[in-house]
């Protein structure tokens, strides 16, 4: 415990998508009790919180992102008391669990949305977005749907369209209807009675739009194979400057429990993620920060993004650093496993709170998905787009179905499964596994790694140097992005003189260093003065 902290701002986050962590009914596919059975993995790495990708019921038309009931668990992951069971022995490890919450949408048989499409006169219909068509029968704008193709559903039963952002089975909430508010409120106070500590809100800058629906401008940057969406800029279709009364709301809520935690995912520049922390910090706690999965992988790129990241958080807002979701490629496909373990240094020495995806921790890479076996909405709908690859199932050990299951799983495991599995690189001092364990405990260790000030360091070419420091307690981070040897000079270690902690290639422990340094390729180091 550092005094004066929250347990989020030292806490590391593990995310886990529920489909592919651990399935104990023997259908392929994950559930709750296989969270809880893995729950020992999870606090043995040294993280402090799980947060869980959706277990509502769904007609999973996007694996549980399309809600049919707020309040429920689906029969596929189990039953609510079986995440009960699952929190208690969470908190009994000491974690924290932090539920993912769907806002901007519901699925298309939630008892909401059943209702307001009943007629026009239904007590529910501002429930969600409708409109009249144009004259000419087209939809009321050109908004594009994140899936692609058009964002509005015609519904010939009551002759008008409604909005749904993703799929035409998601459509979009109105929240600028306070009834709709005052019932998604209810739902999140329903987990926060049961003892969850906090709430993931899935692309909650969606959730307020231009009251007027004005079209959105063509996209005068987009390319051919970039997806449909990006063919115009969302000036109107997300973001609207009335989100900061959603956010402040929720804020309220959670903060009327102790000690939650607030996450909102959000997709946009760093100057507009800065406004979600709310006015006086009355918004998200952390505003998730997804640019080191999107800034080209190279020293100067990363190094200026982190500069201007600092440079731009509201006094008081505390950062947040994430390398990989059920979104993303993995960061060992879009970087290189070598350079994967540079990451993984980067992201545990920065200065805030990382959240760490399933099956990074042992390089897990994306998964060619052979033709017939694909899942994911996106790519049924848009061609090239899928996120199967990413989802695939935690490799535990070299046993039938890499101890996943006892069945072939949802989506297949990557080839090289028997070698790379968490049994394996348990038992390897040189791992990937291994080094995730002694990042993390040197982080939980270190007052300066864990809550102290950044500064940057001036380097160059392929190299990212810095320091963090806290009440007289400095480590210094070298990082070297390239794939050739690296000599940096002039660190100004304090008294001239260092001692390596640790290297990504786990074998310099202990190495006395000066101001002048030989990284070899690919090698990051920390090291104290």
């Amino acid at each position: 415990m550092i005094a004066g902290t929250r347990w989020w701002q030292r806490g590391i986050i593990y995310h886990v998508y529920p489909r592919s962590f651990q399935d104990t009914d023997a259908d392929g596919i994950g559930d709750l009790k296989g969270i809880e059975e893995r729950l020992d993995h999870i606090a043995g790495l040294g993280c402090d919180a799980v947060w869980i990708s959706p277990v509502y019921p769904s007609p999973m038309k996007d694996h549980g992102y399309d809600v049919a009931d707020y309040t429920g668990i689906h029969p596929l992951f189990g039953t609510l008391e079986d995440f009960d069971r699952l929190v208690a022995r969470a908190k009994a490890l000491g974690l924290k669990v932090i539920m993912d919450f769907v806002p901007n949408h519901t699925s298309d048989q939630h008892a909401w949305f059943l209702e307001s499409r009943a007629s026009r006169e239904s007590p529910k219909r501002d429930w969600y977005v409708w409109r009249d068509a144009k004259p000419d029968g087209s939809p009321p704008n050109n908004w594009i749907s994140v899936f692609s193709g058009p964002a509005w559903k015609w519904d010939e039963a009551t002759g008008q369209y409604y909005l749904h952002s993703f799929l035409p089975e998601q459509p979009d909430l109105n929240w600028r209807n306070p009834d709709v508010r005052a019932a998604m409120y209810d739902a999140m106070r329903f987990w926060l009675d049961r003892g969850v500590d906090g709430f993931r809100l899935d692309v909650v800058y969606y959730c307020m739009k231009d009251p007027e629906l004005r079209d959105n401008p063509p996209n005068p940057g987009w390319k051919p194979g970039m997806p449909e969406i990006d063919t115009l800029l969302q000036a109107h279709s997300n973001d609207h400057e009335d989100m900061t009364i959603v956010i402040s709301e929720m804020r309220e809520l959670v903060d009327a429990y102790d000690d939650k935690l607030l996450i909102g995912e959000i997709y946009l520049p760093l100057e507009r993620l800065m406004a979600y922390y709310g006015r006086d910090l009355s918004g998200a706690h952390l505003p998730f920060n997804f640019q080191l999965i999107l800034t080209p992988w190279e020293a100067r790129e990363v190094d200026a993004l982190v500069t201007q990241y600092e440079g731009l958080l509201p006094p008081g807002g505390w950062p947040n650093w994430v390398l990989g979701n059920h979104d993303q490629k993995r960061v060992a496909a879009r970087v290189g496993e070598a350079q994967a373990r540079v990451a993984a240094m980067l992201l545990f020495t920065l200065r805030g709170t990382p959240t760490l995806y399933y099956g990074d921790e042992i390089g897990m890479p994306n998964v060619e998905i052979p033709p017939g076996r694909g899942e994911d909405a996106w790519g049924r709908h848009e061609a090239g787009f899928t996120r199967d690859p990413q989802r695939t199932p935690m490799q535990w050990d070299d046993t039938d179905h890499a101890g996943f299951s006892s069945v072939e799983p949802w989506l297949p495991l990557s080839p090289d499964w028997r070698a790379r599995n968490v049994a394996v690189q348990d038992r390897d001092p040189g791992s990937m596994l291994t080094l995730h364990r002694r990042l993390i405990a040197l982080r939980r260790a270190s007052p300066a790694l864990a809550i102290g000030d950044w500064s940057g360091i001036e380097s160059k070419g392929n190299v990212f140097a810095y320091k963090r420091h806290h009440e007289g307690d400095e480590i210094t981070i070298v990082l070297n992005f390239g794939a050739g040897e690296e000599v940096v000079r002039d660190l100004r270690l304090a008294g001239g003189r260092g001692r390596i902690t640790l290297s990504t290639h786990l074998d310099r422990d202990d190495e006395e260093v000066g101001d002048d340094l030989r990284l070899r390729p690919n090698e990051g180091v920390i090291i104290v003065a």
